[in-house]
């Protein structure tokens, strides 16, 4: 039985509740693939609140899971029996430096807010995704998202100096650093990036900000296939101007367009693929002279179908909301069975199209919709249940599939998980597949910090 009564006492009355009725949205992710239960939620509104409520869970070995916007997709965000501790009330940007191009800012913070203020000094915080409305930027940093620009600005721990992270001890560990140069021992910071919540809760971040570009060039190309998307690529790079490079099947460009509202096909006529492209340029003349001149070249060389380029911003909006919606479009396919890889960048055109036999021979007439960040490599690898395939039938197959697909992403060198995280998940996956030096070196590194194990102790590890 867990002794909730010394939390109640200690903290504040704003800072926990019990009401299932606030509790309940906390308890289920989007997708409603989890649906957890927690006895007591915890709802800090500073670090020495969040500090004196893990020294508390620590003397009496109450576990713990943090949370952010619950926006997460592999069940690391969800308490099954432990507390629930919600960062969203520690929402305050403590520093704003245009000189340095750095913000310090709690964790609760939503990702739109921060591109907010950075916006207000007239620079860029270059994480973007569709959850950005309603993800936090403690979750974004313990999962270690991607997003969009990764291609050009890397995942979101190449954008962070340094956290302030509350340990399992209930110390605080301080490590908000804007400095761009530091060789004092470890880079403790790092520890949390990716670690899920499991060695530590992080309540701020000092975040790097780059200079906003002066016009973002966009553009949808239409194509005939993974091959020639990749090829794209190649001729879309100028200098470090390229900054978004997104695929989308037909399939999946369809669900959103036919489904969504407010959405419409830029093309006169379908497309196998589509590729969604990003520029960050000085001016809009540069843009559009940079946009014609890359994509005339690849009609040229028979690359591509038929290109649209974005006119103003309404238009370049448009195009990428297509791209924004493709989650959300996907539940008009039915069933879906989803997977978060990437393997090495000139080996997807093979991937799609081995991990597309073999899922065809497991479950004939399935419908993979492969989409996602071809710039870097990483694919969202989603499967649509077959037509006239009852639903659940189809889900319950999900194990099945993911070893096929692990197996075949493991065969091309590349990770079972590109940026959503472990969670649990892919924790027995992770077990089975990781080297066994680098699983020993992170059970070590958990042991060492979290010796109880009570930070989200059913995740990654």
């Amino acid at each position: 039985m867990l002794d909730l009564d010394k939390l109640k006492t200690a903290l504040p009355t704003q800072s926990w509740t019990q009401d299932p009725d606030i509790i309940a949205p906390h308890l289920t992710e989007w997708r409603d693939k989890y649906q957890g239960h927690t006895p007591l939620m915890l709802t800090p509104r500073n670090t020495a609140e969040v500090a004196l409520a893990v020294k508390i869970c620590a003397q009496h070995n109450i576990k713990i899971m943090p949370q952010g916007g619950n926006t997460g997709l592999v069940g690391g965000q969800t308490p099954m029996g432990e507390v629930l501790l919600s960062t969203r009330k520690m929402n305050k940007l403590r520093d704003l430096n245009a000189v340095n191009n750095s913000m310090i800012v709690e964790a609760g913070a939503t990702l739109q807010s921060i591109h907010r203020a950075a916006d207000t000094i007239e620079r860029k915080f270059p994480l973007f995704l569709a959850s950005q409305g309603s993800c936090t930027i403690g979750g974004n940093l313990s999962t270690n998202a991607g997003g969009n620009h990764v291609l050009k600005y890397g995942t979101t721990k190449d954008l962070v100096f340094g956290v302030e992270a509350v340990l399992a001890s209930g110390e605080i560990y301080n490590g908000l650093t804007s400095l761009r140069k530091d060789n004092t021992g470890y880079d403790l910071s790092r520890l949390f990036l990716g670690a899920e919540g499991t060695l530590g809760i992080i309540t701020a971040a000092s975040l790097k900000l780059f200079p906003k570009p002066g016009y973002i060039q966009r553009a949808i190309v239409g194509v005939d296939n993974p091959t020639s998307a990749m090829a794209l690529l190649g001729h879309c790079r100028a200098g470090d101007a390229l900054s978004m490079f997104e695929v989308i099947p037909h399939i999946g460009f369809e669900a959103v367009v036919n489904n969504m509202p407010n959405q419409r096909d830029p093309f006169a006529s379908p497309h196998p693929w589509y590729v969604l492209i990003d520029w960050d340029v000085e001016t809009e003349e540069l843009g559009a002279k940079l946009a014609q001149a890359k994509l005339a070249n690849a009609v040229e060389t028979g690359i591509i179908r038929d290109a649209v380029i974005a006119q103003n911003e309404t238009q370049a909006a448009q195009i990428l909301s297509i791209r924004e919606n493709m989650s959300a479009g996907q539940k008009f396919l039915g069933g879906s069975i989803k997977f978060d890889i990437t393997v090495p960048l000139q080996t997807i055109p093979e991937f799609i199209k081995t991990a597309g036999k073999k899922v065809e021979t497991l479950i004939p007439g399935c419908r993979p919709v492969s989409f996602g960040h071809f710039g870097d490599g990483n694919i969202h690898y989603n499967i649509a249940q077959p037509y006239g395939m009852d639903k659940e039938k189809f889900l319950g197959k999900w194990q099945t599939v993911s070893e096929v697909i692990f197996d075949t992403v493991d065969a091309f060198g590349g990770s079972i998980s590109a940026e959503h995280g472990i969670g649990t998940m892919k924790k027995e996956d992770l077990v089975r597949r990781a080297d066994p030096v680098k699983l020993a070196m992170l059970k070590t590194i958990k042991v060492a910090l979290d010796p109880q194990n009570i930070m989200n102790p059913r995740v990654m590890i």
